[in-house]
Parts: C-alpha cells; structure tokens; sequence
C-alpha cells in the first residue's frame, strides 16, 4: 500500500459537505429585505458563504450604515433556523467520510458557521463522533486567514505540510495557502470553478464521487 501523503484532512462545511448554499443565499437575502436594504443578487451572497457572518453581511451589503450588519446577522438567523433542520448533506459525504476515518485519517471541520451552528448541523447529520475536530468563525480569525487550520493542527499535533483543505469556496483555498496546507477545491458550491482554479488546488471535484477517488488514489 503507498504511503499516505496527508495524515490530516479539514473539510469547510457548507457547500463542500452540506447541499446549503442555495439556502444560505435566500437567508441573506431574506435578512436584507426584512431591513429594507438593497438585496444582493444570488452571486453576490453567494460570494460571501464561508466568512464569518458579520463579515459576510458587510461584504454582500455594502456601503450602508453600519449599525444594520448585526440586525442583518439576527434576521438571517431567524430565516436559517427555520430550514436548518432539513439541509441533506451532498450525496456520497457519509460514505466517504465514513472510509477516511477508518483509514486512519484526522478529520476535522473549519467553517464559517458559528459553534451553536455546526453543533446543530453535526448532530441532525448525525456526523459528530466522526470529526476529531472543529473550529468555527465565532471561535478565531475568519477565513481567510489560517487561524482555523493553525489552531486545528496544534490541537490534533498534525503537521501542517501533511494536512489538506477540502473546501467550495476561495476562502478556503486562500486559507490553506496562508496556512501553508494543501488544499483540493470542490465544483458543486458557492464559487464558481474559474475562480477557484486562480488559488492552485491540487485538484478540483466537479462532484462528491470524484472528490472520493481523488482522496482514495491520492490523499
């Protein structure tokens, strides 16, 4: 059998394991609307998924007074709450995580979802005992910066040269370059392939199965 070349492996959450970002979209959009700001169109609050909300609300609402971005963060809340609790993960996810674990792997989640927030995410997907660890935006830095995959790897005593980051938007993958840790893009998210190609992934899935041969041949 080869040798592994990665022993630690960081997976984003929404839009790289959970089928959320059409969802995540609506909310801020939802969020804005029920404030009477201007609404941003589906790129542009996709753009945003993967920050942590208040830099997300900034960055998908710009120029407006600041003193609406905390009430944006409450009303999308509000929305997200409501339809949370029926998001899939993508198809392929539970049997392909199931398989890293068993080969031995570190796994662990960096999102931009706040701790209440992928606490609720892991246990209705019934994928908590599965992760060695996590790290959420209310926790540190948000992505981009490589606090996420700094702390995660200083945690689990993984060496950062032998993790990698699985993850749909250019977050993530700028995040992985700032940490110094390899990182694999994934098609089927928030971003779209042209922009995450500009960030050098090792690899980019267009779907959950090609990501799974990808890390069974090469991870």
């Amino acid at each position: 059998m080869a040798k592994k070349q990665f022993d630690f492996i960081v997976f984003d959450w929404d839009g790289t394991l959970m089928d959320s970002t059409a969802t995540i979209v609506k909310c801020i959009q939802a969020a804005a609307k029920d404030l009477g700001l201007p609404i941003p169109g589906d790129h542009s609050a996709a753009y945003v998924i993967g920050l942590s909300l208040l830099e997300a609300m900034k960055a998908a609402v710009p120029d407006v007074d600041p003193k609406y971005y905390p009430r944006m963060v409450e009303r999308y809340r509000y929305h997200y709450l409501l339809k949370d609790h029926e998001l899939p993960l993508f198809d392929g996810v539970r049997d392909m995580l199931n398989e890293l674990s068993q080969d031995g792997y570190f796994l662990a989640v960096a999102t931009g979802k706040s701790r209440v927030g992928l606490s609720r995410a892991l246990h209705t997907a019934e994928l908590t005992s599965l992760f060695d660890a996590t790290r959420c935006s209310d926790e540190t830095f948000s992505k981009p910066h490589p606090a996420m995959l700094q702390e995660l790897t200083r945690e689990l005593g993984q060496d950062m040269q032998r993790t990698l980051m699985v993850g749909d938007t250019t977050h993530d993958l700028q995040m992985a370059n700032n940490a110094g840790a390899a990182a694999v893009a994934v098609e089927y998210g928030a971003h779209d392939a042209h922009l995450l190609s500009g960030f050098n992934p090792l690899y980019s899935a267009k779907t959950v199965a090609e990501l799974h041969q990808w890390l069974r041949e090469n991870a």
